[in-house]
């Protein structure tokens, strides 16, 4: 009997969930005899979920929320024996995962197109004992942006990323980081240091334009910055997008690295929106590790 499990978020994307969630459930019984629909309450139940589905050999997975959501089921789903068909219908903020597969970000359009059919291979990535399926992002800039309160994505959406982002340009703070990258080790001074596995960043679906889904690949940036005004001076690269190293960005594709910081500083990493563990971090990609549903080329 085919089955498939539905994990909803019932408080991503402004309650939207509780509106779109029989919608979805619905959709699904179309393909699968049976449709479970499991709602979380707390942090860490989308995890638990994806991994009993995962452990019981249900046919596909399916999370309704935002990318911290997704994020959790794909955790869940990770380095398992067995893994579950996974697929998503996006509520949240920025949604990067869902953009860089081509899935509608209307969560009715994403739900009423979706075809068992069109499915694909996706990278994951492992950071330290965890998990992220799009961005890791370390530094002053990326800890604003992380700081963003649910308020705030809800009532502006990705615009509070952008304004906080743009606040911390204009302050003058940066770290030593010390990286190792598939063996070769160097330092270097900057104000962000961010680590992608997709095209997509804060919903902008161009910054990375060589990254693909499957490639087996992570991306390093890094803003090669001693100052306010050599920030500035990176602005034009991101917006033609980053496929080699600049006078302004640092840019590496790589497999397998670390990174610390030499100050000592209280510094968290921003782990697909959410923060993540204290550094020193490890990070490598698991490649095509996971086949996932998407949308229409």
């Amino acid at each position: 009997m085919k089955k498939a499990v539905l994990i909803v978020n019932p408080s991503s994307g402004n309650e939207e969930a509780k509106k779109y969630k029989d919608r979805a459930q619905q959709k699904l019984q179309q393909f699968y005899e049976e449709v479970e629909v499991l709602e979380t309450e707390q942090e860490g139940d989308a995890t638990a979920f994806s991994r009993k589905a995962a452990e019981e050999e249900v046919d596909s997975v399916f999370a309704m929320g935002g990318d911290g959501t997704v994020n959790e089921a794909i955790s869940g789903l990770a380095e398992q024996p067995y893994r579950p068909t996974f697929g998503f219908f996006p509520l949240g903020t920025v949604n990067d995962l869902g953009r860089s597969l081509n899935i509608p970000m209307d969560p009715e359009e994403a739900i009423d197109s979706f075809d068992p059919k069109r499915k694909t291979a996706l990278d994951i990535g492992k950071l330290n004992d965890d998990y992220f399926m799009n961005i890791v992002s370390v530094g002053s800039i990326p800890k604003a942006i992380s700081d963003v309160d649910v308020e705030e994505k809800t009532k502006f959406g990705k615009l509070a990323y952008f304004v906080n982002g743009v606040k911390e340009v204009f302050n003058d703070e940066n770290y030593h980081f010390v990286l190792e990258i598939d063996g070769e080790s160097t330092e270097i001074d900057s104000s962000a240091v961010v680590i992608v596995l997709t095209r997509t960043i804060g919903g902008f679906t161009h910054i990375v334009p060589e990254a693909k889904n499957n490639d087996g690949k992570l991306y390093l940036l890094y803003l090669k910055d001693q100052s306010i005004a050599d920030r500035l001076k990176s602005v034009p690269d991101i917006i033609r997008g980053i496929d080699e190293s600049t006078e302004n960005i640092g840019y590496t594709p790589f497999t397998e690295g670390r990174l610390e910081v030499k100050e000592s500083a209280d510094l968290h990493p921003s782990v697909d929106g959410d923060e993540g563990p204290e550094l020193p971090l490890s990070f490598k990609v698991l490649p095509q590790h996971l086949e996932v549903y998407c949308g229409r080329e």
